[in-house]
């Protein structure tokens, strides 16, 4: 009689259960995140972010009832200055277009509020989550609730007595990619907990996956600063930029660092030429996996990778001739994330899942 050996690295039947609950759990957080940030770039494209101009986390859930109520909301808009200086003579009737838009926003992150903290309670009480990631898990519900405060922060930049017709760009880019940083946690978690047929990558596979990462977020803060300040609307041929390949005025403000965050030319500029180094870095990773670990699904998904950057830095370039429209500017928004994920996802895999915890 011969004794099979057992394989101490593969989860029993009841880890992997478990495994398989909470992956299904942190799902769900990734799909409403994701649809969070679109529904997000639609109100910030609709010019809706300010149209509630009170933070009530529990009581705001209810939209306003009656014509009594929405009179007084819309009271309260009239007070702050994109009302005095953009929508001035704006009817009942059109400020609700825009007040749905950030109430829904705002629901959005209230429902993933729930389902994170009240998903985490459940299974911690039920006993499901194995210590090794229990910490990792916490984290979720923690961070969903500082971006929260962060997406009021924000708001708060084009209220009261300021004179911002709509929310600084500083504070609109550090809501994304802080955004963008929970959609980079939850997926990389989530992704800890999947089975792999392939062994983990060399480090140095390892370290360049991880670099994509971190490159494709910075593009995003760069596309954030050139949303923040319209500048998609702007010199909008390709490949040149105002008739020249390295424009002039790229440095005219005074002082200099400020054409980084608030010269339109300056700022698209930067986001294209990230845009270039993004692309050529994922070339790279992917001629390097296929010479290092050729015929793996570390190779495929480093070439899928080059090319969802690719067809997103093509809906970039229509985005940009288009002069930026609402549809076209989702789009790029939402193929954007997706890389993102795309890149997280592959970043994970290089790694392995997570270790086994002995009973």
């Amino acid at each position: 009689m011969t004794m099979t050996a057992i394989d101490e690295t593969v989860p029993n039947a009841r880890q992997a259960h478990n495994r398989k609950m909470i992956k299904i759990w942190l799902y769900v957080i990734l799909i409403l995140c994701l649809a969070i940030v679109i529904v997000g770039g639609a109100t910030r494209l609709t010019g809706s972010g300010l149209s509630i101009t009170e933070w009530k986390p529990v009581h705001g859930v209810i939209p306003p009832i009656g014509e009594a109520e929405w009179q007084d909301e819309f009271e309260k808009y009239q007070q702050i200055a994109q009302y005095k200086v953009v929508n001035q003579g704006m009817t009942l009737s059109q400020f609700k277009g825009i007040f749905w838009w950030e109430w829904a926003h705002r629901l959005l992150a209230r429902l993933v509020g729930v389902v994170a903290l009240f998903g985490l309670i459940w299974f911690w009480a039920t006993k499901r989550i194995e210590k090794t990631f229990l910490p990792q898990l916490i984290a979720v519900p923690v961070i969903i609730a500082i971006q929260g405060a962060i997406g009021w922060w924000m708001v708060a930049s084009g209220l009261g007595a300021s004179d911002l017709t709509s929310v600084s760009q500083y504070r609109l880019a550090i809501h994304l990619v802080t955004a963008c940083i929970v959609v980079i946690f939850v997926t990389y978690v989530s992704r800890g907990l999947a089975d792999y047929s392939d062994k983990p990558a060399n480090r140095s596979i390892q370290k360049f996956a991880g670099w994509l990462v971190f490159m494709v977020l910075v593009q995003i803060y760069l596309g954030a600063l050139v949303a923040g300040l319209h500048a998609g609307k702007v010199y909008n041929t390709w490949p040149l930029m105002d008739g020249q390949l390295v424009p002039e005025g790229l440095l005219a403000d005074q002082p200099s660092w400020r054409n980084f965050f608030e010269n339109r030319l300056t700022v698209q500029f930067v986001h294209r030429c990230f845009a270039y180094l993004l692309l050529l870095a994922a070339l790279v990773h992917a001629l390097k996996v296929e010479k290092l670990a050729s015929g793996t699904t570390h190779a495929r998904r480093a070439m899928l990778l080059l090319l969802a950057i690719v067809v997103q830095a093509i809906f970039g370039i229509i985005t940009l001739l288009l002069e930026a429209p609402i549809s076209w500017g989702l789009i790029h928004q939402g193929v954007a994330l997706l890389v993102l994920v795309f890149a997280v996802a592959h970043w994970r895999a290089t790694k392995g899942a997570y270790a086994v915890e002995k009973a």
